[in-house]
C-alpha cells in the first residue's frame, strides 16, 4: 500500500511530481498550479485539504468514502471537496488529485500526459 498523504507538505510533493507543476500564489496562499489554475489548496479546515473535482465524481466520492472526502456549506454547489489527511486509501486519494490535474492542464500537457486516470 502507498504512504498515506498525511499532511499539506505530502501533498505538494506529490502534486509537483505531476508534470509542468509550479507553485504560485491562490488567494494569497502558494499551491500546486498547472495552466496557471490551482488545482489543490490547503483548504479551510484542520486536518484537510481542498482538491477541485467535477460534480458528479464529487457525488460519488462523498457518497462511497465520506471518512475521507468530505465538505462544508462553503464547497455546497461548487466542483471541489475537501480530504481529511491519512487518508486508509492513498491511491484512491492520489488519483483524485491527478485528475484534478489533468483536468487544468492545457490539451497539449493531456496529450502528453496520455489518458484521464
Amino acid at each position: 500500500m502507498a504512504e498515506t498523504l498525511a499532511d499539506w507538505d505530502q501533498v505538494v510533493a506529490f502534486a509537483l511530481t505531476l508534470p509542468e507543476t509550479y507553485m504560485e500564489s491562490f488567494y494569497g496562499t502558494p499551491c500546486p498550479k498547472v495552466n496557471k489554475k490551482a488545482f489543490v489548496s490547503p483548504g479551510r479546515e484542520a486536518d484537510s485539504f481542498h482538491v477541485m473535482s467535477p460534480h458528479d465524481e464529487k457525488a460519488v466520492l462523498l457518497e462511497t468514502d465520506p471518512d475521507t472526502f468530505w465538505q462544508t456549506p462553503h464547497y455546497e454547489g461548487w466542483p471541489g471537496l475537501l480530504v481529511r489527511y491519512g487518508s486508509s486509501d492513498p491511491d484512491r486519494v492520489r488519483t483524485v488529485i491527478t485528475r484534478a490535474w489533468w483536468d487544468r492542464a492545457s490539451k497539449a500537457q493531456r496529450a502528453a500526459f496520455g489518458d484521464r486516470p
